[in-house]
């Protein structure tokens, strides 16, 4: 029998990277045959964790067939999910987001919660079951967390999150003020990066009501640096929506230090991002004060705004 398949979703970001690893790790120990996978390639911040705790990076997967047996980590939503999902037999889910779109033929073991991060979750189930965390699985956990609540900065931020990357710290031998802020920093500067890699590197699609919206999400120090390529920017979303047919999308640029973003709306929609927000589009854009957060500010205000 072939292993179980672990992985998070399209365009993976530290905490399904870290969550698939791990969550094999605890497979592992539980006597489970699983192997980690990748959906996509990894963004810059995802490597400095991985070299830093010198981890491999997962193998990539491109689809699954009706003979596979998948644990879903970070994720539920089909459409964020590999090539043929619906053809799998999913067994776990260990996940942080909203369920939708998601049902399976059989019962499974879900295990859903309202925290900043999957690997929080994962965490638990090593203590549940009495399981060794090593300096490098406890490293990657510090890292899924320290991105997903950007250093505990996020409203997802939980004070589960908060005492778990505290705990784990201490496994992991780091400074976690001075290893968060490296890790982030890594992943934030855009001047390599193509437009194409910008509105495709932390991008996921969303069903709200009869609408398709993708929202893409990037992290940065510095969000002029983004939009004085607006021109490029804007035509390569433009390219996306008329490829995929989407009705909405939103680019969020997002102020790691101050906690605060600039959006880019397109599509026919592109207007329900001011009811989303209370704010008036100029020229497409606006700024968000005090919103970081795709999953607990974006997604919920723009599914209302369209439904």
């Amino acid at each position: 029998m072939s292993a179980v398949k672990i992985f998070g979703h399209q365009s993976p970001d530290t905490d399904t990277i870290a969550s698939a690893i791990v969550a094999s790790d605890i497979e592992g120990q539980l006597g489970n045959d699983t192997t980690a996978y990748r959906l996509d390639e990894i963004n810059a911040e995802t490597a400095y964790a991985l070299d830093y705790f010198n981890v491999s990076v997962p193998e990539l997967l491109e689809s699954v067939t009706e003979e596979d047996k998948v644990i879903l980590v970070d994720h539920n939503e089909f459409q964020q999910s590999v090539k043929d999902i619906g053809k799998a037999h999913v067994t776990k889910v260990f996940d942080h987001h909203r369920i939708a779109n998601f049902q399976t033929g059989s019962p499974l073991y879900y295990r859903g919660e309202p925290v900043g991060c999957t690997a929080t979750i994962l965490n638990k189930v090593y203590k549940e079951n009495g399981l060794e965390i090593t300096k490098e699985i406890a490293g990657l956990m510090v890292s899924a967390i320290v991105s997903d609540t950007l250093l505990f900065k996020s409203p997802t931020t939980t004070e589960q999150d908060i005492d778990t990357a505290s705990e784990l710290k201490e496994i992991a031998d780091v400074d976690l003020e001075a290893y968060g802020i490296d890790m982030l920093r890594a992943g934030a500067s855009t001047k390599e990066k193509t437009a194409e890699e910008m509105i495709t590197g932390d991008a996921k699609s969303f069903e709200m009501g009869p609408k398709t919206t993708r929202i893409a999400q990037v992290n940065v120090v510095d969000v002029d640096e983004v939009f004085e390529r607006r021109d490029e920017i804007e035509a390569a979303i433009n390219q996306e929506i008329e490829a995929k047919d989407y009705d909405l999308f939103v680019l969020v640029v997002t102020d790691i230090l101050n906690s605060n973003s600039k959006i880019l709306s397109l599509g026919k929609e592109a207007g329900a991002v001011e009811q989303a927000f209370d704010v008036s589009l100029d020229d497409n854009t606006a700024v968000l004060e005090g919103v970081v957060s795709r999953k607990k500010q974006v997604v919920p205000n723009i599914t209302e705004a369209l439904s």
